[in-house]
């Protein structure tokens, strides 16, 4: 049986679920290494020298290490093509560029102001720090103008990138997640015909319900 990948991180972070709705979906076997950020083991000499920015995820595949999630996903979906979901991406150059092109729409367009969102509204109140309004409007408003194209475009196809759920759509499922369940801007996506379609359908795979629950709170292991 091969090594498990390791990911090193707390599922809490919407980069680490990223990688692990990833895996998950195509059955690669991992091993999740709690990386407690509060304490600064994020900033620690020997986890500088696999992620020289002191940041999470962080992988592991035996004597290769990466960092930034998408990268991470990139390379399980090369390395292991055969296995799992295999319409997660492609090598057929078409299809394989509007998988990217929508990747990098996630990245460029939606995840700023989404990620802005789910700071400000999710994690600042748990930090106990103060919320800035000013940029919650103006997260809001981006990200109303980039569901908008999305309304569009997942009226013309089931999923972003065509008719099958990709690495497009899981991209879009971390910080969705957080504005829909622990956040009051849900009704951004919801109320959106078809942006609120597609959010149901993929939020509802098995491999990403197991990384909702690899996100609650666990209860403590006995003596």
């Amino acid at each position: 049986m091969a090594t498990p990948v390791k990911v090193y991180g707390p599922p809490m972070s919407t980069a680490v679920s990223r990688v692990l709705a990833c895996l998950l979906e195509k059955d690669v076997n991992f091993q999740l290494i709690p990386v407690d950020m509060s304490k600064g083991e994020h900033k620690k000499p020997d986890y500088l020298k696999i992620q020289p920015f002191g940041q999470v995820p962080s992988f592991q595949d035996e004597s290769i290490s990466l960092f930034e999630s998408r990268a991470i996903c990139r390379y399980v979906l090369e390395k292991y093509a055969n296995q799992g979901n295999k319409r997660l991406y492609s090598t057929n150059p078409l299809e394989k560029a509007s998988i990217e092109q929508w990747v990098e729409a996630e990245g460029q367009s939606f995840n700023p102001p989404s990620s802005a969102l789910v700071f400000q509204l999710a994690f600042a109140p748990r930090m106990k720090l103060k919320q800035d309004m000013g940029v919650i409007k103006q997260s809001e408003e981006k990200l109303n103008k980039v569901l908008d194209v999305y309304e569009q475009r997942l009226g013309e196809s089931r999923f972003l990138a065509g008719d099958e759920f990709t690495l497009a759509d899981l991209s879009h499922l971390p910080n969705t997640q957080y504005l829909v369940s622990v956040t009051d801007k849900g009704e951004m996506f919801t109320k959106r015909k078809n942006v609120g379609r597609w959010w149901s359908e993929i939020s509802g795979r098995d491999s990403w319900k197991k990384v909702v629950d690899l996100q609650k709170p666990q209860p403590p292991k006995s003596a």
